[in-house]
């Protein structure tokens, strides 16, 4: 079965390596998927401030998630994750559309982003993700 998790933490806390980690082990094991971000710090990838980087789909206002699972599922024959970085600054449509292809494509999504922003306030996407995600994992650093 597969399920929708959502990472949460502060700037540093490393979501953003730990979502590079993920997409290569799946990778590695043979699994395929698909690493998008939005509004990274380097266009069009996921970047972590240690250096690793690595190209994503860039998740503009305008892409439909749902779509974008089904499309590559009938274009590559499988599609066996998706990773999603600065899931903050998705729309709750776009993360709804998340849960969709869990839901729908059998599709595990891990995804990443910071809970509020330097006012304490939730984030649209963080605070639909909240309510969504099958899994939350607060990431500590130390």
């Amino acid at each position: 079965m597969a399920s929708l998790r959502f990472s949460f933490g502060t700037m540093g806390s490393g979501k953003s390596t730990l979502a590079l980690q993920i997409n290569h082990n799946l990778a590695s094991r043979g699994l395929t998927g698909v690493l998008c971000t939005r509004l990274d710090r380097q266009a069009s990838q996921v970047s972590s401030r240690l250096g690793v980087a690595a190209d994503a789909v860039e998740v503009g206002p305008e892409v439909d998630l749902f779509v974008l699972g089904t499309r590559m599922l009938a274009e590559r024959g499988r599609l066996d994750y998706l990773v999603a970085d600065e899931v903050q600054f998705y729309t709750s449509d776009q993360v709804d559309q998340l849960a969709r292809v869990v839901d729908e494509l059998a599709v595990d999504v891990y995804a990443f982003g910071l809970l509020t922003d330097f006012r304490g306030k939730l984030f649209e996407g963080t605070a639909r993700m909240l309510e969504v995600a099958d899994e939350r994992v607060e990431l500590q650093v130390e």
